[in-house]
């Protein structure tokens, strides 16, 4: 079965640039990627090269949230490609691919989540999740 397709876009007022450096600098990533206004962040971890681990762990009312991955492509300041898993060591995941184009003076963001097709139920919050990421991306580029 094919893979089921959440593709959300978002514009920044930043370069493509500074758009890109933000999801693989751990130093503040922890303030926007799966961050939460009720959470607490535990974990950033961040390898960022190709084949590279990230883990960002929050603590939230209701128990952690976890999410781990590889970096399967960087090219920097267009395209990053990596795998999302809810498991530390798992080899598989959903494919995210964050596309990012010049846009005036600032950038187009493209995010496409690609998952099995077993977890479309988890299409809707998935992009609702997406949106609420690349809002608080943009509230910390600003």
């Amino acid at each position: 079965m094919s893979p089921v397709i959440v593709r959300v876009t978002h514009r920044f007022d930043a370069s493509p640039e500074r758009v890109f450096d933000a999801w693989l600098d751990p130093a503040t990533a922890g303030r926007w990627l799966f961050a939460t206004a009720d959470g607490q962040m535990q974990r950033v971890q961040i390898d960022a090269l190709v084949g590279g681990r990230y883990a960002i762990v929050e603590r939230r009312p209701n128990g952690d949230a976890e999410h781990f991955g590889r970096y399967l492509e960087i090219d920097r300041p267009h395209r990053l490609v990596f795998t999302l898993a809810m498991e530390e060591d798992a080899d598989q995941g959903d494919r995210i691919t964050v596309e990012i184009v010049a846009d005036g003076d600032g950038s187009l963001l493209t995010l496409t989540h690609e998952m099995a097709a077993e977890n479309a139920e988890y299409a809707k919050p998935a992009e609702s999740g997406w949106k609420m990421v690349l809002a608080a991306l943009d509230r910390h580029l600003a």
